[in-house]
């Protein structure tokens, strides 16, 4: 292996994989550029949360203090019937595999602060403006943006998120790769009048999920309206009149504290309306272009490991590419060395349904029997299946280390 001559990479997005890349490739001598289409860092959003092996990537950013303090410490999560009776309430890390005292949650719009914050004043943010076109030449890659500047870059990737543009011009349309779990969702802010702290409280009927969630003791509420669909809403994506319809029949029958919830949606300035979904790909790179995060990867929230697998993700393809000789080593050393670890992620989505929202009668009182066993079970060692799995899962791929040694930068165990 040899030290590579400084090379230029653009990264587009600005969320969670996008900053993360840019710091470990700046640290390894890259020039790095990075778009944006918002005007800025994007604050707010839900809870994520950082597991397992993403840990090690925040520490080897010098980031853990930062990220600590941000912890939201959520006591419980309960669920209720739609009388608001309590069905069961438990551990947050009862139902997600975490381990209390060891991961993080916080909120999304601080993980991605953080991680700017971390990179700003090292690399180029190119803000308000968004690929245009890419046309790949011999020894780089042309790339005209919508706000008419032209540059060329060695290598583009594409941080970009579920509907990444990047993937959109190289690798082709999103359904080729969408994978729809069968569910879609209306998240949205709402004021907190009914003196939740630091909680979760959601509402099931069959095939339905009305969810309040308050990270804070004295802040505002999430709000999720969550439902089973067999096809996803494309006649939907684009008309928001049309989304908040939509979520106000489906629970149009004023359980619990959804009348609320449907009137907040109604009028709520920061509605995100969305279908759950993977992205599933046999490659994540194509000539000079690759894919980190959702754009290559998404597992949905679901799982509850799209934070942590981005943040490895970026990692490890920054490490390749500081260590290998040429681009194409470094692709395909980034794909073979987190595969695994993402499929096995994004298999965790595939019971997560089943526990937040029971597509029937049947399979919602099969559910609550199993809440309200889960403390039992803890208490005895007995823990469920679906949990050991995902603490597998989430701690699946050990790091790997790269030093520089000798005048270049190589791979070391971690």
């Amino acid at each position: 292996m040899r030290k590579l001559p400084k090379r230029k990479i653009l990264i587009s997005g600005a969320s969670i994989a996008g900053p993360t890349l840019a710091y470990w490739l700046h640290r390894y001598g890259f020039e790095v550029t990075v778009v944006e289409k918002a005007d800025a860092v994007r604050g707010g959003g839900y809870p994520i949360d950082i597991r397992g092996t993403a840990l090690g990537v925040i520490r080897r950013m010098g980031m853990w203090d930062r990220i600590r303090a941000a912890h939201l410490n959520t006591r419980a999560l309960t669920f209720v019937n739609g009388a608001g009776k309590t069905v069961a309430s438990l551990k947050p890390e009862m139902l997600t595999g975490g381990v209390e005292g060891r991961d993080v949650e916080l909120p999304r719009g601080e993980l991605a602060a953080a991680l700017y914050d971390a990179v700003r004043g090292d690399v180029e943010f190119v803000f308000g403006d968004s690929i245009g076109t890419l046309d790949e030449t011999g020894d780089g890659v042309d790339v005209t943006f919508r706000g008419g500047a032209r540059r060329t870059f060695d290598l583009v990737i594409g941080a970009d998120g579920l509907h990444s543009h990047t993937r959109g011009l190289v690798f082709g349309p999103e359904e080729r790769y969408h994978r729809y779990l069968g569910y879609c969702f209306a998240g949205f802010t709402m004021p907190n009048r009914i003196g939740l702290a630091r909680e979760g409280v959601a509402c099931n009927t069959p095939g339905r999920a009305a969810i309040l969630y308050a990270p804070t003791d004295d802040g505002p509420l999430h709000g999720f309206l969550t439902f089973t669909r067999d096809t996803p809403p494309f006649d939907a994506f684009t008309d928001p009149a049309a989304q908040r319809d939509l979520v106000a029949s489906v629970f149009a029958d004023g359980r619990w504290e959804t009348p609320r919830m449907v009137e907040a949606m109604r009028t709520a300035d920061d509605l995100f309306f969305d279908v759950v979904s993977q992205i599933r790909m046999p490659r994540w790179s194509h000539g000079r272009v690759a894919l980190v995060g959702d754009a290559a990867y998404a597992p949905s929230f679901l799982s509850g490991q799209g934070s942590s697998i981005a943040l490895v993700g970026a990692y490890v393809l920054a490490g390749e590419l500081a260590t290998r000789t040429g681009h194409a080593a470094a692709f395909d050393a980034y794909e073979r060395g987190t595969r695994a670890f993402v499929a096995q992620n994004q298999a965790l989505a595939d019971g997560g349904g089943g526990t937040l929202v029971p597509r029937t009668a049947r399979g919602l009182w099969l559910r609550n029997q199993a809440l309200r066993a889960a403390p039992l079970l803890a208490r005895t060692g007995l823990s469920g299946l679906a949990r050991r799995k995902a603490r597998i899962a989430n701690s699946a791929l050990t790091l790997p280390g790269y030093a520089y040694e000798e005048n270049r930068w190589s791979r070391v165990p971690g």
